[in-house]
């Protein structure tokens, strides 16, 4: 069996091309099939108990972020609001 950090690696370099294939137009089909891989493998993680629905939210969210900068922003000032 992997170990735990080889798994959340395959995953990670799994959620990276999926992310990098979102941001470069790729077809429906083929993401399709690729959020199917990444979905049953990360299911497949949370039902061996080899990592928590917490840490493969942070991963997802640290994969995103390094391949299409953070989710949201900070917004300082009124004006930022209103556009």
């Amino acid at each position: 069996m992997r170990s735990k950090v080889e798994m959340l690696e395959e995953l990670r370099n799994m959620l990276h091309d999926v992310f990098v294939a979102r941001a470069t137009g790729t077809s429906f089909p083929r993401m399709s099939r690729a959020h199917g891989y990444v979905d049953g493998y990360m299911r497949a993680i949370l039902e061996c108990g080899v990592a928590t629905k917490g840490e493969l939210l942070t991963l997802v969210a640290q994969e995103r972020a390094a391949v299409s900068g953070p989710a949201t922003i900070e917004l300082t000032t009124a004006t930022e609001f209103a556009a």
